[in-house]
C-alpha cells in the first residue's frame, strides 16, 4: 500500500478514496463473527479454556486484541494540540451528558419498553447502557475521520467517570429509580476495583504506548517521518486487532447466541433503536451547536459506543455465566459491531452536509492518512 497525499482530487468521494481494507471493513466483520460463532460451536470445551485464559475479571485473549487495536489510533494523536479539545467546553459538556445522564437513561427506558416481561434480560441491557466506551469507539472515530485528539480526551474522561460513575449509576437504575416507579428493583454488587483494573488495563497501557511512541519517533525521526512512514505501517494493525477481538469474542459465546435465537432477537430490538437514538442524537448536536465535522462524529461515535467487556464482565461476575443478564451483555457486541461499523459509513457520507468542512478542504489532512492506493 501507498500513502496517498493531501492533494487527491477533491471531486472523489471520501469513501471512494479508502484503502481496500477499510472499504470492506463490514465483510471482513461479518465474516470474522461467522467465524468466531462456528469456532464456539464446532470446537469443543473453547469456551471454557478461552475464560481460563484472564487476569481476575479481565480476559486475556479479549485484552490481547483490544490493545493491538487501540495502540495504532493512539499512536496517531497529536498529544500536543490535545490543549485545543480541553479548550472546547460544549464538546467535553456534551459528551458529559450525553454519556452519563441521556446515554444510561435511554437504556433503562429502552429495557424497561422492550423486555418489561424478562428481568433478566432487562438487568443486563441496563447494565450495556452503564459501561460507556473506552475501546472500540477509537476505531470507529478513526475510521469516520473524527477528531483524534477530542477521541482521546473523550475516552480518558469518560473512562475517569466510569471508574466511580458505573456503580453509583447501577445503585440508581437498578434499585432506586425502579422504587420510585413502583417496577421491580435489583441489586447490583460491583467492585470499583474490577473497573479501575479494566479501565487501567484497555485505555491505560495503549495510550502510554501510543504517546511514548509518537515522542520517541517524532525526537529521533522527525514528524514528517512518523507520520508519512512509520504510521501507514501500524495502522493495519488497528484493523486486525479488531477482527481478532471479534473472533475471540463470538467464540466464547458462539454456543450461548446461536442456541437462543429468539431471545437474542429480542434483546437485538431495543439496542438496534438505542445505537440509532445515541448516534443520530448526538450527531445531530454536534451539528446543531457547530462543533465542524470530525468533532461531531466523534460526539457521535463515543456517546453511542458501550463498553462492552465490563458489561460482560459483570453480569458474569455478579449473576453467573448461563444467566440472562450476561447474554444481554453478549448480544451487545453482536449488533453493536456491524451497527456502528454501517454508522462509520453514514458519518462519512453526511459529512457533505457540514458547510465549514467541505469535502476537499484542508480538514482532509485527517482523512489522508487512510487514504491509501493498492
Amino acid at each position: 500500500m501507498t500513502h496517498a497525499t493531501t492533494s487527491t482530487v477533491a471531486g472523489t468521494p471520501v469513501l471512494g478514496r479508502l484503502s481496500t481494507l477499510d472499504r470492506f471493513l463490514p465483510v471482513w466483520i461479518i465474516a470474522a463473527m461467522a467465524v468466531g460463532l462456528l469456532l464456539g460451536r464446532a470446537v469443543p470445551g473453547l469456551n471454557e479454556a478461552l475464560q481460563a485464559i484472564s487476569v481476575g475479571s479481565v480476559s486475556l485473549p479479549i485484552a490481547i486484541g483490544l490493545l493491538l487495536m487501540m495502540y495504532p489510533v493512539l499512536a496517531k494523536v497529536r498529544y500536543t494540540e490535545i490543549g485545543t479539545v480541553t479548550g472546547d467546553r460544549w464538546l467535553l459538556v456534551s459528551s458529559l451528558v450525553l454519556n452519563w445522564l441521556v446515554g444510561p437513561a435511554v437504556m433503562f427506558a429502552l429495557a424497561w419498553i422492550f423486555l418489561a416481561d424478562s428481568p433478566a434480560y432487562r438487568t443486563g441491557l441496563i447494565i450495556v447502557g452503564l459501561a460507556r466506551c473506552i475501546a472500540m469507539v477509537l476505531i470507529w472515530n478513526d475510521l469516520s475521520c473524527g477528531d483524534r485528539e477530542a477521541g482521546a480526551v473523550l475516552v480518558a474522561i469518560n473512562s475517569v467517570f466510569q471508574i466511580w460513575a458505573f456503580a453509583v449509576l447501577g445503585w440508581f437504575y437498578l434499585e432506586v429509580l425502579p422504587g420510585w416507579l413502583g417496577l421491580t428493583s435489583q441489586h447490583l454488587a460491583v467492585s470499583t476495583w474490577d473497573i479501575a483494573k479494566s479501565v487501567l488495563v484497555f485505555l491505560g497501557i495503549p495510550l502510554v504506548a501510543g504517546f511514548l511512541t509518537r515522542t520517541v519517533g517524532e525526537r529521533t525521526k522527525g514528524r514528517e517521518w512518523y507520520e508519512g512512514k512509520f504510521l501507514p505501517r501500524i495502522s493495519p494493525v488497528a484493523l486486525y486487532g479488531l477482527l481478532f477481538t471479534i473472533v475471540i469474542l463470538f467464540a466464547l459465546q458462539g454456543r450461548t447466541i446461536t442456541s437462543r435465537p429468539l431471545d437474542v432477537a429480542r434483546i437485538a430490538l431495543p439496542l438496534l433503536t438505542y445505537f440509532a437514538l445515541m448516534w443520530g442524537g448526538s450527531f445531530w448536536l454536534g451539528r446543531s451547536l457547530g462543533l465542524g465535522y470530525p468533532r461531531t462524529a466523534t460526539l457521535a461515535f463515543t456517546a453511542a459506543g458501550n463498553n462492552f467487556e465490563l458489561a460482560i464482565a459483570v453480569a458474569i461476575g455478579v449473576f453467573g455465566v448461563t444467566s440472562g443478564q450476561a447474554l444481554a451483555g453478549v448480544v451487545g457486541p453482536l449488533i453493536e459491531v456491524p451497527v456502528l461499523v454501517g454508522l462509520v459509513y453514514v458519518s462519512l457520507w453526511a459529512r457533505r452536509f457540514f458547510a465549514d468542512d467541505p469535502i476537499g478542504s484542508p480538514a482532509d489532512s485527517v482523512t489522508s492518512e487512510r487514504e491509501r492506493d493498492v
